[in-house]
């Protein structure tokens, strides 16, 4: 599994992949009971968004508001499964390569990675809990007619922090890191204070060299993060 270590400063990084997202159980025994039936839901919610994302539907959607509204909340959830897709896939793996800028040693961009997943896991155990509370709370809503949105959400929410916690730790402790230097990555050290029609340009031309057909969302992502703090 190729992971990508994308400079975001001059000594910042985020970590980016592109493989598909892998929900399979990281464990050997099937889960029972309400984390059966979380999972199920949990899993059907991955696929409303592949769909959404795909320009397809397996089922007809709501109309009037709560369509508008649940066609919003897969919009995010879309954009959310693309953020958290890297901690997904790294909880099965035990093997990893890091291509990070060729201006750094490895040595340096692991002790990197292992710090960005340990605030990884310490950012998503927190979330799991404030969002379990918030899906116990959504049963009270169940006998309100129409689609439980609310559910919808926290449902993917408690799902999506516990594998991203499940990857996080899988990283730190159990993968194997090499690390293979990458001078496009190194020309993306700066364009962060580029103006945005350069920094289009630039980011297109590493992701066409790379052949990572979605690193400029990415990286447009990460900027609105960077300009909203």
């Amino acid at each position: 599994m190729d992971v990508f270590v994308i400079p975001v400063g001059a000594d910042r990084y985020e970590m980016y992949c592109e493989h598909r997202t892998e929900i399979e159980p990281d464990g050997d025994a099937p889960p029972t009971g309400w984390l059966a039936r979380l999972q199920r839901r949990f899993g059907q919610i991955l696929r409303d968004a592949e769909d959404q994302e795909e320009g397809r539907s397996r089922r007809d959607a709501p109309r009037g508001l709560a369509g508008r509204l649940q066609a919003r909340l897969m919009s995010w959830i879309v954009e959310r499964i693309a953020e958290q897709r890297l901690l997904w896939n790294l909880r099965t793996r035990t093997a990893a390569v890091a291509v990070h800028p060729d201006d750094v040693p490895f040595e340096e961009v692991l002790a990197q990675v292992r710090r960005m997943l340990r605030r990884d896991y310490e950012r998503h155990r927190f979330w799991l809990v404030i969002d379990a509370i918030g899906l116990a709370v959504t049963a009270l809503f169940t006998i309100i007619p129409g689609p439980n949105l609310l559910a919808y959400y926290f449902t993917f929410r408690v799902g999506g922090h516990w594998l991203s916690m499940r990857g996080a730790a899988n990283g730190q402790h159990r993968v194997a890191w090499t690390g293979r230097p990458s001078r496009p990555l190194t020309s993306l050290r700066d364009v962060w204070i580029l103006t945005p029609p350069e920094r289009r340009r630039r980011v297109r031309e590493v992701a066409d060299e790379l052949r990572l057909a979605k690193l400029p969302r990415f990286v447009d992502r990460v900027v609105r993060v960077k300009t909203w703090r």
